[in-house]
């Protein structure tokens, strides 16, 4: 026995503890932070990209697009030529964003790519703005204000007076009080949503410009069919606003609940982050503008889609970008398989 009243023998004993508990650790860290996100060799066919829908302002109508068009997918979203996801929002003369569910009627700002870079808005009773983002840059104020996207900080550009009085006249019926600002970073700078702080595979790259939580979000039509059976008046799949709409081979509704990773076509790879809890935004018809009187069909859906003791029902899932691409309606959608 030592002077210290340790035997050698427990020291060698304590010493392949530690290095058994060091190796179990790192064991832990690599499944965890590494072999999780790594992207799957073999995919499962499920279905067909059925609907592809892009916002280019947050709470407004989905851009029109040419059939057969081809979205890029990279890190801040979806776009479109010289267009981008959800890269305009509207605030309020104190900054704070602004959206349909206060404002519903911004669901019927309709927009159309017309050049390369030049967006076009109409809406009942207002006369044609054209945006142009190849000179939004040049010519806007060159002013950033500080405003966030449900609690999440970040810094955004303002436009400029002229479109700032168009969507205050269409929004307010007067001539100011409604500011157009744009995102105009290459990367997201928005923090990761309070609610999604503690899903393990979202990442701060996932936050998009102007979307709420995520870049991408996709949504399973089955599941759309599901809800419909139960509702009084059926929904339109836009009224959910993602961006993928997956047309399931088996039809089998909330299969999405279950995915991992997902490929769209040859090329672009999403991990699921999160699922989307749902709020008011579904129950406003994008054809009038109008909310529905019941409260449907997020009323519905808290019937039999509300999980962990949360009061937001869930349809459909967020997604994580994990390698860019293209994709277009049509294209097949796989799920990684797993070993």
């Amino acid at each position: 026995m030592s002077t210290s009243g340790v035997s050698s023998k427990l020291l060698v004993s304590l010493g392949i503890g530690v290095g058994v508990t060091a190796v179990s650790g790192a064991s832990y860290l690599y499944y965890k932070y590494w072999k999780q996100d790594v992207i799957p060799e073999e995919w499962q066919r499920v279905g067909t990209l059925e609907m592809l829908e892009f916002f280019p302002m947050k709470s407004c109508a989905s851009l029109k697009l040419p059939e057969g068009t081809e979205l890029s997918c990279d890190v801040l979203g979806l776009r479109y030529q010289g267009c981008r996801d959800r890269a305009l929002m509207l605030v309020d003369i104190d900054n704070v964003m602004i959206t349909a569910r206060g404002y519903p009627k911004m669901v019927l700002i309709a927009s159309k790519l017309v050049t390369p870079t030049k967006l076009e808005f109409n809406a009942p009773g207002m006369e044609t703005l054209e945006l142009d983002f190849k000179k939004l840059v040049d010519e806007a104020p060159g002013v950033d204000i500080h405003t966030s996207v449900f609690g999440a900080n970040l810094d955004a550009m303002l436009c400029g007076e002229k479109f700032d009085k168009w969507f205050s006249r269409y929004i307010l019926g007067q001539d100011s009080g409604v500011k157009l600002v744009y995102h105009p970073y290459q990367n997201p700078v928005k923090p990761i949503d309070k609610d999604m702080v503690k899903e393990p595979h979202i990442k701060k790259s996932d936050t998009g410009a102007f979307a709420d939580a995520t870049s991408y979000m996709l949504m399973n039509l089955s599941s759309i069919d599901d809800l419909n059976k139960r509702l009084p008046r059926p929904v339109k799949p836009i009224q959910f606003r993602g961006g993928f709409y997956l047309k399931m081979d088996n039809g089998e509704a909330y299969a999405e609940d279950a995915y991992d990773w997902i490929k769209i076509g040859n090329e672009a790879v999403f991990r699921k982050v999160a699922p989307c809890r749902r709020c008011i935004l579904p129950n406003i018809n994008p054809e009038t503008g109008e909310r529905d009187p019941e409260n449907n069909p997020l009323k519905t859906l808290k019937t039999y889609r509300c999980f962990e003791n949360k009061p937001s029902p869930v349809l459909g899932i967020h997604l994580g970008l994990r390698q860019p691409g293209k994709v277009k309606r049509g294209d097949v959608i796989y799920i990684g398989v797993k070993k």
